[in-house]
């Protein structure tokens, strides 16, 4: 069976069985790879022009009150380095992004109990009130139905939640017995409720994953409509138990991508630091099957290094959110352009 019609099946109908999704996990080589990834990119272009939205990316707590066994700020991570950003800090941030040009701002951290409801929201009204054109995400993990609504209440307009894997089995190996999928994907069911433009996203490769797995991640996207989608390579950190595991494939990740762009043709899909982490090219081929948003780093220099989720993570170069001549130069290289927009989700 040629894999041909399945891709133009979801070029078409933006959906396929998951047996189908499995055959094309299995079988693209790199001829139909190389279709499906330009496929994928006509699709971004038709909706979005060529036009690449920038986030500022604020990582501000490195405390973590989990243990999840592939993470480098894991609970149980005593090499890691803790720090927290000052409100201050975090404002300065902000200011220099926002004279970069950035207008959204996305603050993430580990599952700190230090940032409780009110200094989240004194964070987020900050924020706003000093840049009302612009966006706020946040990325905090697990948090209650209340602590949504009253950060959503104080201004925040998006919500990054990465599930890594929706397949129990797979859940389970990933992480400890405390922690359950069940509350994270209800957790993804909240925040869209409440009102919040809602990212989700995966591992690609990590430790235990099938083809299937991947299947039923792609279908469980699809049911959950999600307003954003990240997704990136597994890559393996020293101080964990999977530090000798081997890392995921960009091939993958980027034939994920693809299937995802035409699955979802109005998402926002970024091309995440993970695949600029392993291969020097990976963000321009990421924007090349199908990604549209880049997340370059806003968090001051002396703490990037101390935000290291896995191994050799970029913190610097072009990674840095003041290179951004170089940034600009590098999209221009393959035929886009990043824009200064907010880059909200929106049905077409």
């Amino acid at each position: 069976m040629d894999c041909r019609p399945i891709i133009e099946k979801l070029r078409k109908e933006q959906d396929a069985q998951m047996e189908e999704l499995r055959y094309l996990l299995e079988h693209l080589d790199e001829e139909s790879s190389a279709y499906l990834r330009a496929a994928a990119a006509e699709e971004a272009v038709r909706h979005f022009g060529r036009k690449i939205y920038l986030r500022g990316l604020i990582e501000f707590t490195n405390y973590c009150k989990n243990d999840c066994l592939y993470c480098g700020i894991r609970r149980g991570n005593q090499n890691a380095v803790r720090y927290r950003l000052t409100l201050s800090q975090i404002m300065e941030c902000c200011k220099m992004g926002y004279e970069l040009g950035y207008r959204t701002f996305v603050l993430q951290g580990g599952e700190d109990a230090y940032f409780n409801d009110e200094r989240m929201c004194e964070i987020i009204r900050s924020i706003k009130k000093e840049y009302p054109d612009c966006a706020v995400t946040l990325s905090l993990g697990e948090r209650s139905e209340e602590s949504y609504r009253v950060m959503h209440k104080a201004g925040a307009d998006r919500y990054l939640l990465r599930e890594e894997t929706s397949v129990p089995e797979h859940y389970a190996m990933l992480h400890p017995k405390q922690m359950s999928l069940e509350n994270r994907l209800h957790c993804l069911e909240i925040l869209k409720e409440t009102g919040y433009q809602t990212g989700c996203g995966f591992m690609v490769g990590s430790p235990g994953w099938q083809l299937e797995y991947l299947a039923r991640e792609l279908c469980y996207i699809k049911k959950l409509r999600p307003h954003m989608i990240g997704i990136g390579p597994f890559i393996p950190h020293k101080d964990t138990v999977f530090a000798k595991e081997t890392g995921g494939s960009l091939d993958l990740t980027l034939n994920l991508v693809a299937m995802l762009r035409l699955m979802n043709p109005n998402a926002m899909i970024p091309a995440t630091t993970a695949v600029g982490t392993i291969d020097p090219r990976g963000r321009e081929k990421a924007i090349l099957s199908g990604a549209n948003v880049v997340m370059p780093n806003l968090s001051p220099v002396s703490v990037r290094k101390n935000y290291m989720l896995y191994d050799n993570k970029l913190c610097t170069g072009d990674e840095a959110a003041e290179c951004r001549k170089c940034l600009d130069a590098r999209i221009r290289s393959i035929g886009y352009e990043i824009v200064t927009d907010r880059g909200d989700y929106r049905e077409f």
